[in-house]
This record gives structure tokens, C-alpha cells and sequence, in this order.
């Protein structure tokens, strides 16, 4: 075995890791497609299921738990019943769900996605419904997501931060978390969707290609990226670039390049971020490196998107990606 495989086996169990941001129901709707409509030219799809998942930070933190972690949720969601439909999954998931504020006047963000088929055919995405709240969230709700968070941190290893800009994110509750990160000495990791020029000073971040170019241009390069971690002052920011691998920026390091793991043609990449993010705060909670960290993310992403719709990554399957490593863990390509 592996010593990445061995750390993972032995030293993930039961690491405290907090996630705070955007709760998102992930819902996966099924149908069978029957006929064409007589009232216009579309089909009409038959009804078979409808699956309901962690989305957003809710999925970091289910993917925390399949891990071997223990993971801390921190966000909103509304009293209704999606919100009770997600918490239920998120409990059943061994995710500790109390510091979620609720409330009458929330939504729970709800991202919709309509799954079509004919009859024992594949089912394909064909339109995806996103609701979520359109109005500010009062002063009163933050004020309890603030100390749901103080609350929550007590004994963390490690914070994630999970923006996917529905309001959990918030400067308040960032800087917060980012007091709380330096007050512990634990890493503080983000994942923004559109604004991560908005949390420096974090310990790392791991955004996807696209998320880069939104702030550096699509011709971005090496140096681009280097910059951009000295600037928003992160010790290391991991860019994830799909079937191209990722490359890990480290503060006094050269860029480390990790080719990608499993096949080039990914299933789904649903929620692959989440799980990237989830691995690389475990990583680092239990004392690694940010290049171990970031191998150990690496084969977390390669087997997630290998899985349809919203989905986690168990220890066991890690640790069947990693055991035919070797034991010298010099081989990431530093150039």
C-alpha cells in the first residue's frame, strides 16, 4: 500500500472539516418519453422518479463523509419541502446538519435536472430548472449563520469555504471564517464560482479552469497563475482543467502538473469540484502536503466523474486508485 493510501485509510477517520456556503438541492428528474404533444412540437415525458441529492456545499460535505471525515454543514435553507428532502439525505449521509439556519422566508436552492429517454434507452439531460431566493436575506439569518459558525469551528481541522453566489458567502461570513482559520491555525480552502478575487488571504482554492479564465483571460499561462496566488495572497491555488488534469501553484514551488486520472471522456462532471475541494481539506486536515493533497484530490476527481449525476467518492474506492502507487511520491511532474 501506498503512504498516500495509508494516510487515507488511517489518519481521514473522523477529521473535523467545516463547509460553509451554498446549500444546494441537486434534483434529478426521470421520465420516458412517449409521444409528441398535440399542443406544440415538443414530447411529452412520462414521469418515473425523481432523486433528490447534495448539491453545492451540501455534496463537499457528503463527499467528506464518504471519506472517512466528519463533516460540519453551514448555510441556508428554506422550511419547505425540498429543504426537508435534502436534509434527510444529508443526515442519512452522516453529515452534521445542525448548524444549518432555516427558515420560513428561505428557499432552499434547488437546482433541477430533467433527465429524458425512450423506453430502455439512455436517459439524457435535456433542460435544467434553477430556483432560488431573489430577495436579500434579512440581517437576522446572518447574524445566526455567524454563530452557527463560531460554534461549528470548535475543534475543526479544517474550513471550507463553498461559494456558488446565493448569498451564504457573504464578506461578513467570510472574513469570519477566515479569523477562524487563523485563530486555529487550520486551512481555510475556497471554491467560488464567479467571485474568488473576493476571499483572499485564504489558505488555497481550488477553481476549475473556466473560473480562472473569468478572471485572467482564456490565454492565461503558468506565470498568469502564479501571479494570481501571490496576489490574492494563497499559500497554493490547485486549478482543476477537466481531462487536461490539474496544476498545483505552491508558494515557493514550481507549478506541479498532475495528469488525469481514469479515462479522457468523462460521464458527468456534475459536482466534480465539490469532490476536489472535499479530498484536498481532508488532505490537508490530516497533516499532508498541498502536493499530496492535491494527488489525493486528483484520484477523488478521476473516479467521480466517472458517476452519473451529483455524486461522492468512497475511502474504498481512493484507496483502490491510489494503492498502486509508489512509495516514492516524488514522481508529480515539477516544471
Amino acid at each position: 500500500m501506498s503512504k498516500l493510501a495509508e494516510v487515507v485509510r488511517t489518519q481521514f477517520n473522523e477529521r473535523r472539516v467545516v463547509i460553509l456556503g451554498d446549500i444546494v438541492a441537486d434534483q434529478f428528474l426521470h421520465g420516458t418519453i412517449s409521444r409528441v404533444s398535440r399542443e406544440a412540437p415538443v414530447f411529452i415525458l412520462n414521469h418515473d422518479m425523481t432523486d433528490t441529492r447534495p448539491g453545492g456545499a451540501a455534496n463537499a460535505a457528503a463527499n467528506v463523509a464518504s471519506l472517512g471525515g466528519e463533516p460540519v454543514l453551514v448555510g441556508f435553507v428554506g422550511n419547505d419541502a425540498n429543504g426537508s428532502l435534502l436534509q434527510e439525505k444529508l443526515s442519512t449521509s452522516n453529515v452534521d446538519c445542525k448548524f444549518i439556519v432555516s427558515g420560513d422566508q428561505l428557499q432552499t436552492t434547488t437546482k433541477v435536472r430533467v433527465l429524458a429517454g425512450q423506453q430502455y434507452a439512455p436517459r439524457q439531460q435535456v433542460i435544467r430548472i434553477d430556483y432560488a431566493d431573489h430577495e436579500p436575506i434579512g440581517d437576522a439569518l446572518y447574524t445566526r449563520l455567524k454563530q452557527n459558525l463560531i460554534a461549528a469551528c470548535d475543534g475543526a481541522e479544517a474550513i471550507i469555504l463553498s461559494d456558488y453566489n446565493y448569498g451564504a458567502a457573504e464578506s461578513g461570513i467570510a472574513e469570519l471564517a477566515r479569523q477562524r482559520s487563523k485563530e486555529a491555525g487550520i486551512p481555510l480552502i475556497i471554491d467560488s464560482r464567479f467571485r474568488l478575487p473576493d476571499f483572499p488571504e485564504a489558505t488555497a482554492a481550488t477553481p476549475n479552469q473556466e473560473e480562472v479564465e473569468q478572471i485572467l483571460g482564456k490565454d492565461f499561462t503558468a506565470e498568469d497563475c502564479a501571479s494570481l496566488r501571490e496576489r490574492l495572497g494563497f499559500k497554493a491555488l490547485l486549478v482543476t482543467r477537466g481531462n487536461k488534469g490539474m496544476i498545483l501553484f505552491e508558494e515557493g514551488e514550481a507549478p506541479q502538473h498532475l495528469d488525469a486520472i481514469g479515462p479522457k471522456e468523462p460521464i458527468d462532471v456534475t459536482g466534480a469540484g465539490d469532490t476536489v475541494i472535499g479530498a484536498f481539506a481532508l488532505g490537508l486536515a490530516a497533516g499532508l502536503s498541498f502536493s499530496d493533497s492535491a494527488i489525493i484530490a486528483n484520484h477523488a476527481g478521476g473516479i467521480v466523474v466517472m458517476k452519473r449525476g451529483t455524486a461522492t467518492v468512497t475511502a474504498a474506492e481512493l484507496l483502490a486508485s491510489l494503492k498502486n502507487r509508489p512509495e516514492d511520491l516524488s514522481l508529480a511532474n515539477r516544471t
